[in-house]
């Protein structure tokens, strides 16, 4: 196993599960996987792109208001 990569490595271990141990994998790494682009970290983003202060402004308000729903 040492020359495998760990995406081999991981589906050498799948392939080896039950349909119903896949389906529970499945579930648990759909939870833990990146979700996006954080607000606050956008906002940086946007900064260094070199909006306006106006608009860089705006958007941090328009995203505080929808996480706040």
């Amino acid at each position: 196993m040492a020359d495998m990569t760990l995406e081999q490595e991981i589906l050498e271990v799948v392939r080896k599960m039950t349909p119903g141990q896949q389906r529970k994998l499945l579930e648990q790494a759909r939870t833990i996987r990146p979700q996006g682009t954080p607000g606050k970290l956008a906002v940086q983003y946007a900064r260094e792109i070199g909006f306006e202060k106006q608009d860089l402004a705006e958007m941090a308000e328009a995203i505080e208001e929808w996480c706040e729903r």
